[in-house]
């Protein structure tokens, strides 16, 4: 009886997280995006450790925000620094190119993501592109912490399952 309520409890978290895990990006939304020179070992390379600085450094800024004006101001406030680590990371890495920082309405093709496809148009979103920017870009949300959400909910979850799996085995 015990391991049938234990199986039964199991499926209903993992439908209620199924459902729940729907990555719809709200209307009111600060996407992000990183687009690197080219497809280049070295162009990626140099992408992956901006956008690593950005969910590092900018969602810590931004993580428990709940206004969007707040959150407009602190990605405003908070360009200069984006500047100073972008031309740190290219230094440090010797990477010589160009690179330009955009805070408004920018254009996002469309893109599936979790199963979802997100259409392509002009979206509020801070948009660093790299040199000619020719490469494959990557992207996620700033407002509301998007990308963090989905990282932290899913090892929320598998800690949450493996508690109840270690308490009812032990009965």
């Amino acid at each position: 009886m015990k391991k049938t309520f234990l199986m039964l409890l199991i499926l209903i978290i993992l439908s209620v997280y199924k459902v729940t895990n729907q990555y719809i990006i709200p209307d009111s939304a600060i996407r992000l995006r990183v687009i690197p020179n080219s497809n280049s070992p070295k162009d990626i390379n140099i992408k992956e450790k901006v956008k690593d600085y950005l969910e590092k450094d900018i969602y810590a800024e931004l993580k428990d925000i709940k206004d969007i004006e707040k959150a407009r101001k602190i990605i405003n406030t908070n360009i200069p620094n984006i500047e100073t680590k972008i031309k740190t990371i290219f230094k440090n890495n010797n990477y010589q190119n160009t690179y330009n920082i955009k805070y408004g309405s920018n254009y996002f093709p469309q893109k599936m993501y979790k199963g979802k496809i997100y259409k392509e148009g002009y979206y509020e979103s801070l948009v660093i592109t790299i040199g000619e920017g020719k490469g494959d870009n990557w992207w996620c949300v700033l407002y509301p912490n998007f990308c963090l959400i989905d990282k932290s909910k899913k090892q929320e979850h598998k800690v949450y399952i493996k508690e109840i799996l270690k308490k009812h085995s032990k009965k």
